[in-house]
């Protein structure tokens, strides 16, 4: 016959303790690793926007377009050289894992370029590829930016930010250029028309 022993409420809230606690540890280090992959995910996400920009900069037919994707060009590298900060102060190599959002989002631009021909209409389908990298950036470095704070990375968390800040400043830009630029071929368009 065998014995029926009870658990007293004390040793089961002991218990419950230890088990929260294990869960709590184990989520951290889970949400290290997901801080880590993002990490490496963006990282990725900016070295191949690096090859990008030059093409959608060679592709526009505005001056000021140009002159952003060139501008944000050289952005683009501050923001790889912060990413690589960051991993450093993780005390990690600065190791890039495949973004399979970032090589769609790029290649929605290439897409852009070779389905129109060069003028106002294909620099306002290179400002909607554009916008669309911007707010995925800005997506991202949010979410990192956030993740670092609740894991106490204060100095990833002031680079993050500052990446995001200049990530929002690219999207307005492209803002105010695509009000003048849409504009530009809409006229084109309503002359064609007439």
């Amino acid at each position: 016959m065998k014995t029926i022993t009870k658990k007293t409420g004390k040793a089961t809230a002991a218990s419950q303790a230890v088990a929260k606690k294990k869960t709590i540890k184990s989520s951290k280090e889970n949400l290290e690793d997901i801080f880590e992959d993002l990490l490496k995910d963006i990282y990725w996400a900016e070295k191949h926007l690096t090859k990008a920009l030059p093409k959608m900069a060679k592709a526009a037919f505005n001056d000021e377009l140009k002159t952003a994707f060139t501008d944000h060009l050289e952005e683009t590298k501050m923001h790889i050289d912060r990413l690589e900060k960051c991993f450093e102060l993780l005390e990690k190599k600065a190791v890039a894992k495949k973004c399979e959002a970032m090589e769609g989002l790029v290649k929605e631009g290439e897409e852009a370029i070779e389905d129109h021909d060069e003028g106002h209409a294909r620099d306002a389908a290179l400002i909607a590829a554009a916008q669309k990298v911007e707010h995925y950036e800005i997506s991202a470095y949010g979410t990192l930016r956030t993740m670092a704070t609740v894991l106490g990375k204060v100095q990833c968390v002031q680079l993050l930010e500052e990446t995001k800040d200049e990530e929002a400043s690219a999207d307005e830009k492209l803002t105010h250029l695509a009000e003048k630029i849409n504009q530009l071929a809409a006229q084109l368009q309503e002359e064609e028309v007439e």
